[in-house]
């Protein structure tokens, strides 16, 4: 099944970019990608999870592919983007997935609205703690996304607000985090805290490093269908 076009949307003064894909009466699937990535890297999961009846919208977050630039960032701008977004497109609830960066932001927003979220899926997400801060170099050449939107976000990841690893506890959405594994740069145990910090969450893992949906794609969407059609057992994580 073919992904529309990018179409963008106006949220709070800014334009969002976003695909979509799947029959408009399909539940529906709201995708948040990485850091410095875009909506294209949900090509195949959009197109899989559009096969099980979805309706699937990939955005891309402020700073990022064709969405807009507006050298004001923050992980909580992000978050009202997106509830924004909802708002724009009248999805009073969906199911949310988000990876690295926009699972933050999905959980964020989790925290904030939890009316709007009926299922969460975090994969490989670390509970939001304070860790080393590191720089990285810009990257040469045009980038697809802003290098300011970088810095301030990798600032706010380095020293995240407490409030963040608090409101954990706040989520309702029935909720799976899988991990990448050992491979992954995401310490695995920071991301088992993470699900054990959300009432009755599941937590799986993909040995796959961080690049799960892309590095093991056909298990990773078997997960998340499971998931979401109930099929996965469904006991908390201990």
């Amino acid at each position: 099944m073919r992904r529309t076009a990018p179409e963008t949307v106006e949220v709070g003064g800014i334009r969002l970019a976003f695909t979509t894909v799947g029959p408009p009466t399909g539940e529906p699937v709201v995708l948040l990608h990485a850091l410095g990535e875009s909506a294209t890297d949900w090509d195949t999961v959009a197109a899989d999870l559009a096969t099980h009846e979805r309706r699937v919208y990939a955005l891309d977050l402020r700073g990022h592919g064709r969405s807009d630039r507006p050298k004001e960032y923050s992980l909580e701008l992000m978050r009202t983007d997106v509830l924004g977004f909802l708002d724009a497109r009248g999805l009073t609830a969906v199911d949310l997935i988000g990876h690295s960066l926009g699972g933050i932001v999905a959980h964020l927003l989790a925290q904030h609205s939890p009316h709007r979220v009926r299922r969460l899926i975090l994969e490989d997400v670390p509970a939001p703690r304070p860790r080393e801060p590191h720089v990285p170099p810009r990257p040469p050449g045009p980038l697809d996304f802003d290098w300011d939107m970088v810095l301030a976000v990798r600032e706010q990841l380095d020293t995240p607000d407490p409030a963040w690893l608090d409101g954990l506890a706040g989520i309702t959405a029935r909720t799976l985090v899988v991990s990448g594994g050992p491979d992954s740069p995401m310490p695995p145990d920071a991301v088992a805290e993470l699900a054990h910090r959300i009432p009755g969450a599941r937590h799986v893992t993909i040995p796959a490093g961080h690049l799960i949906h892309r590095t093991a794609p056909d298990e990773f969407i078997d997960t998340v269908i499971g998931f979401l059609d109930g099929a996965l057992d469904e006991d908390p994580v201990q």
